[in-house]
């Protein structure tokens, strides 16, 4: 295959090319690499590099050529004496390393420092004289790339690694782009490896690598390293996968006279366009496997067309006769041009069937569409200059996402810093690399001068707590409410794409989050500014905080007398009384207290099962008792009223319970059941005797069959 860009060469007269397949890195690798005179002739890699590199970038003059030729010298005459595991000269891993980034179109300073990536890792070549011969620029790339030494930090050598690569990747995204060549020219060359170290490679490649080059774009990296990791961690399944492939290249090909068909209609209607047979590499064929439940694949499953156009208006138009002329599969559409992937993707996605129930995928893009979806931010070249000049791929003015700083990309360098250890690093990196896909939430906030409004690219299956730590970072602890496309909605209600969210934040910097935004949250820099605030703050870490509530009334304003003392207290000197919510025990309940952390003692019916539980755990009980004359407004209970369902009982219930001077702290509906409902109220009483006579009144109420405590199997249910 040449090394020209095979979509630059796209034809219209409608005969099938080759070179809008996917780019077959492997081959074109090994061929350079062994050149026409065998493994011993290495020079001749750096004369088909050059080839390469002048092809794909014709501006490249002979001081970029002269350039590469002395990266090459000082890396063949570095690594001289070393060899790889598999027998070969070190050289031929940054040649092959760099001749895959050639063949994707990466410029002159990537291709240098691909050649002296492992120079200062391993051979006596420092940093300082990379950047004297060749820059600035080529040394940060070669030491954004650069392995942490595991003497220094031992076990947490690989996940710091990673950070330091992240970091200077948040810079220039060329770094990543290096590793991702690194990695899948070691994972080509890993069978001289012991099987144990070979599952361990895979599996890194495959949570961290594989999401990374997903992310960054780099398609004809991810693919070819998915399929590599898939022989490794599942042998049995690819070899059947490989077999199927080949099986299907013995038979007809349906596919073939799908395309033809495919060019005749668009030649027909005057369209320039190129259409070819993309097949399906490993383990896209067993995803669809997958999908179809193991039932028998058809020959047309095997492959996808591959429609390349010259303009977005061109795409549209292919789009109308595919639909107009052939069955469309509606629920396979997909317009990725007017709303492109996060990782710069663009494509129209539809699936068509002909007049013989054929049914075949097919993708419509343009020439520099086709150019990103291979190559990704590679193809996008140098990031600095993009940033200087913003420009389009085709030279066009125009607004272009800054390739080194994607949303999620710029949310993994915030919360990595907050990532206290390496392990809590690596854990995190890993699921937030798992959120293959983003939404764009559009987030207004009140302020003096009216309503305001921006956008905020989250994971999808992110909650309101994930938003308000995207938006208000630290201040996130504040949010108390959130209200989604204008109606109030839970924290942890997920959000959509294009949903309106306003977050409702509380005055008070003494506000916090709960233990369960933890359940609510899945972006790291959520979860880990709330594990962090909880840390800071025991006495909220606690299980039994989490059911214990002040025995104290609430915080006073400014016209409301003195807080009174707790109704219960212990002889442990300084400590607070809390009463708990699992069992809201009121005098003269029998109670009994536990410390938990901070200090704070919770207060529990003797009867209540975490006071079993906690004493079954070894847990010390501490003596506590009623105070005499309580104060006002300090006792809570929770009572079950049972009725028989009918219009109008919540109201009534409600007012009676309001005639007796008593708050309603929260209250709950059951479904009805067979004609009978069961409300739970928690109700903040004046003194301890006001309970019986509130139960009273309840029962009082016409439909009221029982009324009664909580029997506290909330609690019980507790882990």
């Amino acid at each position: 295959m040449s090394a020209d860009n095979a979509v630059d060469a796209a034809r219209t007269d409608g005969a099938p090319r080759r070179g809008l397949r996917r780019i077959d890195l492997l081959r074109l690798g090994r061929a350079a690499l062994l050149g026409t005179g065998g493994r011993d002739r290495v020079p001749d890699a750096i004369e088909h590099l050059t080839k390469v590199h002048r092809a794909r970038h014709p501006e490249a003059g002979p001081e970029a050529i002269e350039t590469l030729r002395r990266a090459y010298v000082l890396a063949e005459s570095s690594h001289r004496g070393q060899m790889r595991k598999s027998g070969e000269p070190y050289i031929t891993h940054p040649l092959a390393v760099t001749l895959i980034l050639a063949e994707l179109g990466a410029e002159t300073t990537t291709l240098t420092a691909s050649l002296l990536h492992d120079t200062v890792e391993d051979t006596d070549v420092t940093l300082d004289q990379v950047r004297e011969q060749f820059g600035q620029e080529v040394g940060y790339l070669v030491d954004g790339v650069t392995k942490l030494e595991k003497v220094d930090y031992g076990a947490a050598a690989e996940p710091e690694t990673f950070r330091k690569m992240l970091l200077a990747t948040g810079d220039d995204v060329r770094v990543m782009s290096i590793k991702l060549a690194d990695r899948l020219h070691n994972m080509r060359t890993l069978g001289v490896m012991r099987p144990e170290k070979q599952v361990r490679i895979a599996k890194v490649t495959r949570d961290v690598l594989i999401p990374l080059a997903e992310r960054l774009g780099v398609q004809a990296l991810k693919t070819e390293l998915e399929d590599l990791v898939f022989a490794i961690l599942h042998p049995e399944e690819h070899a059947r996968t490989r077999a199927m492939i080949a099986a299907n290249a013995d038979g007809p090909d349906l596919l073939a006279a799908v395309a033809e068909d495919l060019r005749r209609v668009l030649r027909e209607a005057g369209i320039a366009a190129e259409v070819a047979i993309r097949p399906r590499h490993a383990v896209s064929v067993h995803r669809v496997l997958l999908k179809r439940g193991g039932a028998e694949l058809g020959s047309c499953d095997f492959g996808r067309l591959l429609v390349v156009v010259a303009e977005d208006a061109d795409c549209y138009a292919v789009l109308g006769e595919l639909h107009t002329c052939f069955t469309p599969v509606i629920a396979e559409f997909k317009d990725f041009i007017a709303a492109p992937k996060f990782n710069l993707y663009q494509s129209l996605h539809t699936a068509v069937a002909d007049d013989r129930g054929r049914v075949a995928e097919v993708l419509v893009r343009t020439r520099r569409m086709h150019r990103v979806a291979e190559a990704g931010v590679i193809a996008l070249g140098d990031p600095h200059a993009v940033a200087e000049t913003p420009q389009t791929a085709e030279g066009e003015p125009g607004t272009r996402v800054d390739p080194t700083r994607p949303g999620w990309l710029a949310r993994l360098l915030e919360w990595q810093r907050d990532a206290p250890d390496a392990d809590t690093f690596w854990s995190a990196l890993r699921d937030d690399l798992a959120q293959d896909r983003e939404i764009t939430v559009f987030a207004a906030e009140s302020g003096e001068s009216g309503e305001s409004t921006g956008t905020v690219r989250l994971p999808a299956g992110a909650s309101c707590v994930d938003a308000a730590y995207a938006v208000h970072g630290e201040a996130g602890h504040r949010c108390v409410g959130a209200r989604v496309n204008g109606r109030l909605a839970p924290l942890g209600t997920r959000l959509r794409d294009g949903d309106t969210l306003q977050l409702l934040m509380a005055d008070s910097a003494a506000s916090g989050p709960d233990a369960d935004w933890l359940e609510r949250a899945i972006t790291p820099a959520a979860r880990i500014a709330i594990t962090r605030w909880l840390a800071q703050h025991p006495a909220a870490d606690d299980e039994d905080q989490q059911t214990a509530a002040p025995a104290v009334r609430p915080e006073r304003t400014a016209d409301q007398p003195p807080t009174a003392e707790p109704v219960a207290v212990t002889d442990l000197p300084h400590a607070t009384v809390r009463l708990a919510r699992c069992c809201t025990p009121v005098p003269p309940d029998g109670v009994t207290g536990f410390v938990i952390r901070g200090g704070t003692v919770a207060v529990h019916r003797v009867e209540c099962p975490s006071t079993a539980r906690m004493t079954a755990a070894g847990r010390t009980p501490v003596p506590v008792r009623w105070r005499d004359g309580g104060s006002a407004n300090a006792y809570r209970a929770t009572v079950l009223a049972e009725a028989l369902s009918r219009p109008r009982l919540l109201a009534d219930l409600t007012e009676a319970i309001a005639a007796q001077g008593v708050g309603i702290v929260s209250a709950a509906v059951e479904p009805p059941q067979e004609h009978r409902v069961r409300h739970t109220y928690t109700v903040e009483l004046p003194d301890p005797g006001a309970l019986t006579a509130l139960m009273r009144a309840m029962r009082s109420v016409p439909g009221v069959y029982d009324v009664y405590r909580a029997r506290l199997t909330v609690a019980a249910a507790r882990p």
